[in-house]
C-alpha cells in the first residue's frame, strides 16, 4: 500500500526540466529534520508545498528516500515557506533580503497581495515602483509559463522550452498549442518534429491529418537545410517526407500543392528536374547570383589609373619576393571587379590582402573589411593594421524591420570589399552581403576551398569557382617563413593524401600522441590541457587551448569532453552556478553562442565567459571579449560549453594551440577536409591524441557530401564568358 506524506520543499537539490525528475529535500509535518523525496515535477521551487504519494527506498549511497509516483506542487502557505518561494530567484526582483522583508509586513497574505494588488508592496522599505513593476510582470509570466509546464507534461512532453514557448506565443500558448501542436517544431527552437509529433500523437491527432503532412514537407527541407542542400529535388523530397511519417504518397502530394500555393516552398527547374525550395533559400540564392553578375560588370574603380608603376613601386617598397600567382593576383584586383583568392596555410592570402589595400588607398578608395565570426573578423583586422567587422555588424541589423540596414536601397559607402574565410559564409548569409555592396565596387573573396563548407547551406565558395565566370587565383607556394611550421606543413601533406609528418623533437609544433582506446584518449587529452602544455608553453588552458572533436556525441565527442573539461579546468565550489536543459553553467565556464541572436548581436560561434549569474534576477552573463551579453536562465539553450567543439563550429577561428582525438569511434567523421580544418585552427601547437590508423583513414577518405545547390546553373543564366 503506498504512503502519502506532505510538507514544504526546504530545499530542490536537483530538477531536469527535460524529464521532471527531481530531487527534494523536504520539512515535513510533525518530523523533525529534512527527508529526501525522489519524483517528477514540470516545475519544482523552494518554499513549495507538496503532497507525494509512494514508497520508502534505502539508497546505497544516500540512505533513507521517498520515491514518489505522484508528486504534486501547490503554493507554500507557511511563512517559512513564502519566504523560501519568493527567494529562490524565481520571481525577478525579489532575492532572499527583500523576501524576508515582504513576508515580514504581508505575512500570510504576501502571495495574495502580490497576486492582486502589487501596488502594496511600496509598503515595504526600499521597494519602489521600478521593482514593483519588475515582480509585477515576472510573477504574471511565471502563472503563464506554468501553465503551458502543467499542458506539456500532461501530454507526456518535457517542460524545458515552456518559457521558449511563452516568449513566443505568449498567453494564446496553449490554445495554439491545441490548434496544431506542430507549429511548435517551425517556431520553437529545441523542438522537432518528432517531438512535436509524439505531442500531436498524445493529443489525439489524426496520423494523416494535413497539418502532419505539411509539417512533415517542412521538416524534411528544415533537415536537408541543415546539412547544407539549399533545394531538393522533388521526388525524393516526398520520398523523404513519406519515409517520415508513412502517410500515403497522394496526402503528401496534396500537402506539398498547398505549401506552394501559399508561398512556403517554391518549385523550380534544375538541371532538368523539378526541385522544391524553401522559398527564403531559393530568394537568397537567386539574389546571390543575379547580384554577383551584376557586380562584375561595369567600370573598375582603378580605371584609367597607372597602375603597372604604382604595383611596382608598391612591392619595392614592400621588399617581398612575390611569385607569378602572387603578382598576378594583385594586378588581377586593380582591373577585375571581382576576384576570388583561395589557398591553404601559409601561401600568403594575407600578404595579398595588405597589398591590394595598400594599392586602393593609394588612390583615395575606401575598403571594408569583413568575415563571417569576430575571431576571423579580429585576426583579418590584426593582419591587416584596419578595421575589420563580421558580416552582421558590416550590415547592421535592424531590430525594426528584421532585415538588415545595409542592402541594395541602402548600398555600403565603399569602393572595396574584401571579405576573409569565405569557405564558411552560407548562401543567405553571402546573398544579403553581396545585396549591399554597391554596383561601382570591387569585391575580393578570401578562402580556402579545401576547408569544410559552412555549417549553413550551400558551397558558395566552391560553386563561385565551379562557375567558371570569376578571376580565381589559387595560391600554392608556401612563403618560407611559414615554411617553418609543421603545421603549415601538416596541413599541406593532409591536403595532398600524405600522412603528416609529426615533430621529432619537444621544439615542434606538431605532434601525435598514440592511444589505442578511448579511455587513454580522454585521459591524455585531459593531462595535456590541464597541464602539460600549460606547463611547457604557459598557454592559458582556458583561452588558448582549444579541444576540437570530430562529433558532438560519442564519449570523445564534444557534449562528453566539456563535462569533463569543466570538472578539470573550472571544477564546483563556491562559484555560482546553474543548471538548465541538461547542462552546468558555471561562473567562469568558457561557452560558445548555438545560433544568431540579432537582438543580442551574438552570432553561431562566438565565444565568450561567464562573467556573472543571478539568481535574484534569473539572468546570466557572458563576457564575449569586453561584450557583455546577458540570457535570462530560459534562453540558456542558446549557448553551451567551448571548451570542447566540434570541428565544424571551430571555423573561420584560430586558436593558439589546438588538441584534437583521431580515432576509429569517429570513423563516419574521418574525413580529409574534416581533419586538414582541425589542423589549420592551430596557430602555434597542434596535438593529435590518438590511433595512427586513425590518422591514416582520415587522410585517404576524400568524401565530401554532395550538396544540392542550383547557384553554379544560376550564376550561368544569360551569360557564356567571363565577365569578372
Amino acid at each position: 500500500m503506498p504512503e502519502t506524506l506532505s510538507g514544504f520543499i526546504e530545499r530542490v537539490t536537483f530538477h531536469n526540466p527535460e524529464n521532471g525528475f527531481c530531487v527534494l529535500r523536504v520539512n515535513l509535518r510533525g518530523r523533525l529534520g529534512l527527508v529526501t523525496v525522489v519524483g517528477a515535477l514540470a516545475s519544482v521551487t523552494a518554499g513549495e508545498f507538496i503532497d507525494a504519494e509512494g514508497d520508502w527506498v534505502q539508497d546505497r549511497e544516500h540512505g533513507p528516500q521517498f520515491k514518489a509516483s505522484q508528486l504534486k506542487c501547490s503554493p507554500p502557505h507557511t511563512l517559512a515557506g513564502i519566504e523560501k518561494y519568493l527567494g529562490s530567484g524565481l520571481i525577478k526582483g525579489i532575492g532572499p533580503q527583500y523576501a524576508k522583508k515582504i513576508v515580514e509586513v504581508f505575512g500570510a497574505n504576501t502571495l495574495k497581495v502580490i497576486d492582486e494588488t502589487p501596488s502594496f508592496l511600496r509598503e515595504v522599505k526600499g521597494i519602489g515602483a521600478k521593482r514593483i513593476e519588475r515582480i509585477r510582470e515576472s510573477w504574471k509570466d511565471q502563472k503563464s509559463i506554468r501553465d503551458i509546464m502543467v499542458f506539456l507534461q500532461s501530454h507526456g512532453m518535457g517542460p524545458a522550452r515552456a518559457v521558449r514557448i511563452y516568449k513566443t506565443y505568449g498567453n494564446e500558448a496553449v490554445a495554439l498549442i491545441r490548434e496544431n501542436p506542430y507549429r511548435l517544431a517551425k517556431d520553437i527552437r529545441g523542438i522537432g518534429f518528432q517531438t512535436a509529433d509524439e505531442l500531436a500523437g498524445r493529443m489525439g491527432i489524426d496520423r494523416n491529418s494535413p497539418f502532419r503532412a505539411r509539417a512533415a514537407i517542412s521538416y524534411a527541407l528544415d533537415t536537408l537545410a541543415s546539412n547544407g542542400h539549399v533545394g531538393v529535388p522533388e521526388n525524393e523530397l516526398v520520398e523523404q517526407a513519406i519515409n517520415l511519417t508513412d502517410i500515403p504518397q497522394p496526402i503528401i502530394q496534396e500537402a506539398l500543392k498547398v505549401e506552394l500555393d501559399n508561398g512556403v516552398v517554391v518549385r523550380d527547374e534544375v538541371r532538368g528536374g523539378q526541385w522544391i525550395f524553401l522559398k527564403a533559400l531559393f530568394l537568397a540564392e537567386k539574389h546571390l547570383a543575379a547580384r554577383m553578375r551584376r557586380l562584375a560588370q561595369g567600370l573598375h574603380p582603378l580605371e584609367g589609373k597607372i597602375l603597372d608603376e604604382t604595383i611596382r613601386k608598391m612591392m619595392l617598397k614592400s621588399g617581398l619576393e612575390l611569385d607569378e600567382q602572387q603578382t598576378k593576383a594583385v594586378q588581377m584586383a586593380a582591373t577585375k571587379k571581382i576576384l576570388i583568392l583561395t589557398g591553404g596555410p601559409g601561401v600568403g592570402k594575407t600578404t595579398i590582402i595588405r597589398l591590394i589595400l595598400d594599392l586602393f588607398a593609394s588612390f583615395g578608395k575606401t575598403p571594408i573589411l569583413c568575415a563571417p565570426t569576430g575571431r576571423a573578423s579580429r585576426r583579418l583586422s590584426d593582419s591587416t593594421g584596419r578595421e575589420a567587422k563580421t558580416i552582421h555588424r558590416t550590415l547592421e541589423y535592424d531590430p525594426v524591420s528584421g532585415g538588415f540596414r545595409h542592402d541594395s536601397l541602402h548600398t555600403l559607402e565603399c569602393d572595396l570589399v574584401v571579405v576573409d574565410e569565405v569557405s564558411m559564409v552560407d548562401t543567405s548569409l553571402m546573398s544579403n552581403l553581396v545585396r549591399a555592396i554597391p554596383l561601382h565596387a570591387c569585391l575580393v573573396l578570401v578562402g580556402d576551398v579545401d576547408q569544410l563548407p559552412s555549417v549553413g547551406p550551400g558551397r558558395v565558395l566552391s560553386d563561385l569557382i565551379a562557375s567558371e565566370i570569376f578571376s580565381v587565383i589559387r595560391l600554392s607556394r608556401i612563403f618560407r617563413q611559414a615554411g617553418k611550421s609543421l603545421i603549415v606543413r601538416a596541413a599541406h601533406s593532409i591536403l595532398h593524401g600524405e600522412t603528416p609528418t609529426p615533430a621529432d623533437s619537444p621544439q615542434g609544433d606538431f605532434f601525435f600522441v598514440e592511444a589505442e582506446q578511448p579511455e587513454q584518449v580522454t585521459e591524455k587529452i585531459l593531462a595535456l590541457v590541464a597541464e602539460r602544455i600549460p606547463n611547457k608553453f604557459s598557454f592559458d588552458p582556458r583561452k588558448d587551448i582549444q579541444v576540437l572533436t570530430p562529433m558532438n556525441r560519442t564519449p570523445l565527442g564534444a557534449m562528453e569532453l566539456n563535462q569533463l573539461l569543466q570538472a578539470r579546468l573550472n571544477p564546483p565550489g563556491k562559484k555560482a552556478e546553474v543548471v538548465r536543459f541538461g547542462v552546468t553553467f558555471r561562473w567562469q565556464d568558457k561557452v560558445i553562442q548555438l545560433q544568431n541572436n540579432y537582438q543580442k548581436e551574438v552570432f553561431n560561434g562566438d565565444v565568450g565567459f561567464i562573467s556573472q549569474i543571478d539568481h535574484v534576477d534569473g539572468e546570466l552573463e557572458v563576457d564575449f571579449d569586453g561584450r557583455k551579453v546577458v540570457y535570462e536562465f530560459g534562453e540558456l539553450d542558446e549557448i553551451s560549453l567551448a571548451y570542447a567543439l566540434t570541428i565544424h563550429k571551430s571555423q573561420g577561428s584560430e586558436y593558439p594551440a589546438v588538441v584534437m582525438p583521431i580515432h576509429t569511434q569517429h570513423f563516419i567523421m574521418l574525413q580529409r577536409n574534416l581533419l586538414y580544418t582541425g589542423v589549420t585552427r592551430g596557430k602555434n601547437l597542434v596535438i593529435l591524441v590518438g590511433t595512427r590508423k586513425a590518422l591514416g583513414i582520415a587522410v585517404r577518405k576524400q568524401e565530401q557530401g554532395n550538396r544540392y545547390t542550383a547557384l553554379v546553373e544560376r550564376l550561368r543564366e544569360k551569360t557564356g564568358e567571363k565577365t569578372g
